[in-house]
């Protein structure tokens, strides 16, 4: 084999959209949307501890407080079990 496949790549050269983002599902919950909203927030200046608080809150804004808490809370699970 040549090398690993880019499998974003082959989807970015057939017009189709990434499904991840660093490594992170962008489908709700897999916290892909988080990082990619916070990277751009943070590309105007803004600090990486300012641009997760406004990333939240835009989150509980469009998912309500207590789904937004428990998609951090898998989150965080998940995290910790990687960190392992």
């Amino acid at each position: 084999m040549a090398g690993k496949i880019d499998h974003n790549e082959i989807r970015k050269s057939m017009g189709g959209k990434p499904k991840t983002y660093k490594g992170k599902s962008l489908e709700p919950g897999g916290g892909g949307q988080f990082a990619k909203m916070k990277d751009a927030i943070m590309a105007t200046g803004k600090s990486e501890e300012s641009a997760a608080a406004i990333t939240a809150a835009a989150g509980r804004k469009k998912f309500g407080n207590a789904k937004f808490q428990k998609m951090a809370e898998t989150g965080a699970k998940r995290a910790a079990k990687k960190g392992k």
